[in-house]
């Protein structure tokens, strides 16, 4: 059974930093193309980082040059650091295949606020 479990998100002030944490299983990690999406209050779920099986990352415009997503196929795990948190990056966080296909978690909820 494919599961995505997400941790690491709270309240920051804006211009602070999180690192979001997401453990996958049921999954061959290691071959899977992998994302970050992002769901704000009465917003479309959207994905804002991505990495290739090999480590390639990608990411959306609003997030570029703040947010860092990287892998550790040993350990099943993805993980998003986020620099310089705005007040609009506040939104529920998830990590899924590429496609958004698997089973979507309960994801990690950010909030920037002063």
């Amino acid at each position: 059974q494919v599961q995505f479990v997400e941790s690491g998100g709270g309240l920051v002030q804006p211009g602070g930093s999180l690192r979001l944490s997401c453990a996958a299983s049921g999954i061959i990690f290691r071959f899977s193309h992998l994302g970050w999406f992002r769901q704000a209050p009465g917003g479309l779920r959207r994905m804002v980082a991505q990495i290739s099986a090999n480590g390639s990352p990608n990411y959306s415009d609003s997030v570029k040059g703040r947010f860092t997503i990287s892998r550790d196929n040993a350990k099943n795990t993805v993980y998003l650091q986020m620099d310089s948190l705005k007040p609009e990056d506040t939104a529920v966080y998830y990590c899924n295949f590429l496609s958004g296909s698997g089973s979507w978690g309960q994801g990690t909820q950010v909030t920037v606020s002063s």
